[in-house]
């Protein structure tokens, strides 16, 4: 095992100095986006974690003004919490502001959780596509360190009157390195890129779902208040 790690050293070291820069390079690629794939792990399952605690919440019997009260205290909120927070304070302050009419406290509110909820989804996807870039240009940028090397190798070799195979296997084996480096920094991002736009999606979903379900609630609320009003109006000439 130690004489194939010393061998594999000793070929990257003998390497043209352009393929080593391209070895240099993936290297750098590759701990970048292992870093951007337990940053976006980590946050990722924060997010779906809180979104699920927020909607147990929601569901509970609490009543609406108190959780919202509760939620604009704290100092730092994430996804549901934000949209939840966005969209009832809208609605809340229109109804301050004197505004009766159903449509537009409905279309304001909603309005507002939607602008909240694509900020949130750009905070997902952020460095996402630093992953795909990864993901696409790493077996490229490696395919030219082989190509770079093998073409270095020969022309190398063609001063040499009696080339053998000891003498073509190294320097193309010092090539190879390039390619073997792309692909270990091209397969994971892409497997990962893949994972978590999945799972953006799904929190995607779990928003716009959530926000069709507050402002049926919101609607339902509203509609109670206005025939109330009515029938104390009716009731008080």
């Amino acid at each position: 095992m130690n004489d194939v790690e010393i061998s594999i050293t000793k070929l990257i070291l003998d390497a043209h100095p352009l393929v080593q820069l391209v070895m240099l390079f993936l290297v750098i690629m590759s701990i970048y986006s292992w870093a951007i794939i337990f940053n976006r792990g980590r946050y990722l399952a924060s997010c779906r974690d809180k979104a699920r605690d927020f909607e147990d919440v929601f569901w509970g019997k609490v009543e609406l003004n108190q959780l919202y009260h509760s939620y604009k205290q704290k100092s730092h909120l994430t996804g549901l919490e934000k949209i939840f927070v966005a969209g009832f304070k809208e609605y809340a302050n229109m109804l301050r502001k004197g505004v009766k009419n159903k449509d537009v406290l409905l279309d304001g509110s909603y309005r507002a959780m939607k602008v909240t909820c694509a900020r949130e989804i750009e905070l997902l996807e952020n460095h996402l596509p630093a992953l795909a870039t990864i993901g696409s240009i790493s077996p490229y940028v490696g395919l030219f360190g082989t190509v770079w090397g093998i073409m270095s190798a020969f022309l190398a070799l063609s001063a040499v009157k009696n080339a053998t195979l000891a003498m073509v296997a190294p320097p193309i084996a010092e090539a190879l390195i390039a390619t073997a480096l792309g692909l270990v920094a091209a397969i994971p991002a892409v497997m990962f890129y893949n994972n978590y736009s999945t799972k953006i999606s799904k929190l995607e979903n779990q928003y716009l779902n959530f926000i069709d379900e507050f402002s049926t609630i919101l609607n339902r609320n509203t509609a109670t208040s206005i025939v109330a009003s009515q029938q104390q109006a009716a009731s008080n000439p």
